[in-house]
């Protein structure tokens, strides 16, 4: 909603006491907060902003004293307050949330929406509507979950995501995300520290949920934020219900297999002048990412696919990364130092990986996690271009050129199957002129490009010229029998024995349909009052989406100049803009920005370039 600069945002001005104690109770009444949490969320000196979205939806953003958007409204008299991510970095627990991995977030920010197979966990019993936050899942060693970086609704109930019912399509509309255009009119803020957690087996049992803190599983495990984004809180294992699959010795083999699918893929790629590199760093990069996204795959299991994020040190044989890198270089895998006693590294270092060893050649490469978010990832940037494009198609002015049987080419519509009464469009006038020829055999057997003209068509796009007979004024009379014609030059004479007709139709309007062809918008630069240059714009008005008073007011702003709208001259219907100087490029991207087609804008400098 916000991927692009909003294209009207008018001066913040504070809030009456009245009003902000009305924005507070809805506050609390909505989110079901105290009236401790009302003053902190809605502080004393908050600001109001209207605006319009790149969409030209009218909107309301509420700002703290600092400057800092922390609520907004979209839509004319929406009553339905959004908190932005700076409201959610106060209260992490304001929304409901989903989890994504890290991949996916730069893609969110870039507009796109979140997609259900880039959803990992979510907080269970969402109903479709529902607002929610989106989180970025780390997944590691420690397995952290950021603060909210997007605020969204929710395409979908939670359940269809859990069940499996819905393997495709959007679970979240993203509404607003950190780093877009309304959370660049804030402070900025530094995102705060990611909260860790710990994932415990518990009893198979316990797995019913009824605070609205507990978290659903959906690829993973995932806990509640605390309440203060800045100190990590360690979640309870009571509160995620995980049976563990695997035995450590069975997790040791997949953190093996995990080392040689890296091995044998990116890890070959990797220049030796990139080693030494830290454990903890490696086993992140080059471990973690490689692991199997169908462990039962690799190990084929009684039970259902368990969990990739499973596969950890802690819950391998190993139990520390120092004892598994010291079993894979016993393996002839890598190589490893240890730190030196008084030097300042405290963890060991890869010196190097062999990659031609045996058991590195003979690896049969598998899907990994890395594989699935990257998938997810692009599937999002798909989902992305092509709501973009959709948006597009919905912003431009759509201009029809129709045509309608008239006088001579009433017979000739007819003869081709159609009917005197309907406007036609040019595809379709070309396709019926196409279908008769075919089917009366006119091409010319010698010259391929030309048409053989019937009686019916000679007669139809034959120009009459003028006689005078005696006594009687002036009559018309057709002119000498055509022969054969160009197919193009043929589709041109029969438009042109037709009416022309067109429709528009505009964002949010009912299409209108006239008489006549439409002509574009003219834009003329020349000389007026002596010397002084001005730009002149007329033949808006039937393009629907534009007045002349809105035209004047924003060409002033733009063009930094004086402008007037009046009556066109000459008794002209319709009215036309005047800006002072030449402002040619500046007005067509006015118009272009409207969604006037570049096709309907034509320009003429009468001025010349000096």
């Amino acid at each position: 909603m916000f991927k692009k600069p909003l294209s009207t945002l008018k001066t913040s001005a504070p809030i009456r006491s009245s009003d902000r104690r009305k924005l507070k109770q809805r506050v609390i009444s909505s989110f079901g907060l105290s009236p401790e949490d009302g003053d902190i969320l809605v502080p004393e000196g908050i600001l109001s902003v209207k605006f319009n979205t790149h969409l030209n939806e009218p909107g309301v953003a509420y700002l703290s004293p600092e400057g800092d958007p922390v609520w907004f409204a979209v839509g004319k008299g929406s009553e339905d307050l959004i908190p932005t991510v700076y409201t959610m970095w106060k209260r992490p627990k304001l929304l409901p949330f989903l989890s994504t991995p890290e991949a996916v977030i730069p893609v969110l920010v870039g507009g796109a929406d979140l997609m259900i197979p880039g959803v990992v966990h979510h907080t269970p019993s969402l109903n479709e509507g529902r607002l929610v936050a989106i989180c970025q899942y780390n997944h590691g060693e420690n397995p952290t979950l950021s603060s909210p970086l997007a605020v969204g609704r929710m395409a979908l109930s939670s359940d269809q995501i859990q069940d499996g019912r819905q393997e495709k399509g959007k679970a979240v509309y993203v509404l607003h995300t950190w780093k877009d255009h309304l959370w660049d009119m804030g402070s900025k803020l530094d995102m705060p520290e990611p909260a860790s957690f710990t994932l415990e087996p518990e009893p198979a049992h316990e797995t019913s949920f009824t605070s609205s803190d507990e978290v659903v599983v959906q690829e993973g495990s995932s806990p509640p934020l605390s309440e203060d984004p800045d100190v990590p809180e360690e979640i309870p294992s009571s509160s995620i219900p995980v049976t563990p699959s695997y035995t450590p010795n069975e997790i040791s083999v997949l953190l093996h297999k995990s080392l040689l699918q890296a091995l044998s893929t990116a890890l070959a790629a990797v220049p030796s002048s990139s080693f030494p590199v830290s454990a903890s760093v490696f086993y992140e990069t080059y471990v973690l990412p490689f692991r199997p996204a169908f462990p039962s795959s690799i190990l084929p299991i009684a039970n259902e696919s368990p969990d990739p994020q499973e596969i950890t040190i802690k819950a391998s044989g190993h139990k520390s990364l120092t004892a598994f890198l010291k079993a894979m270089e016993k393996a002839s895998l890598l190589t490893l130092k240890s730190p030196q006693k008084h030097g300042q590294q405290t963890e060991f270092v890869v010196t190097g990986v062999i990659t031609g060893h045996p058991s590195v050649v003979g690896h049969t490469s598998y899907v990994t996690t890395k594989d699935v978010e990257s998938r997810a990832a692009k599937k999002a940037q798909r989902e992305e271009r092509l709501k973009e494009a959709e948006q597009d198609s919905v912003r431009w002015v759509e201009v029809k050129e129709l045509w309608k049987p008239h006088l001579r080419s009433v017979e000739l519509i007819e003869a081709f199957g159609g009917s005197s009464k309907i406007l036609y469009e040019l595809l379709e006038v070309r396709s019926m002129l196409n279908e008769y020829i075919t089917s009366k055999a006119l091409v010319n057997p010698r010259e391929q490009a030309y048409i053989n003209l019937d009686p019916l068509l000679s007669g139809a796009i034959a120009p009459k010229v003028k006689s005078r007979s005696k006594g009687q004024g002036t009559e018309t009379s057709p002119a000498a029998a055509i022969e054969f014609m160009k197919r193009d030059e043929l589709t041109k004479g029969v438009l042109e024995q037709m009416q022309p007709w067109h429709e528009v139709k505009a964002p949010g309007r009912d299409p209108v349909v006239k008489k006549g062809a439409l002509k574009p918008i003219q834009v003329v630069v020349k000389i007026r009052q002596g010397r002084k240059a001005s730009t002149l714009v007329t033949g808006f008005e039937p393009f629907l989406v534009l007045s002349g008073e809105d035209i004047t007011e924003d060409l002033r702003k733009i063009c930094a100049g004086a402008t007037s709208v009046s009556p066109r001259v000459g008794g002209t219907p319709g009215l036309e803009v005047l800006v002072q100087g030449k402002q040619a490029k500046a007005v067509v991207d006015y118009l272009t920005e409207k969604g006037i087609p570049r096709k309907w804008i034509d320009v003429s400098d009468l001025v010349g370039k000096k």
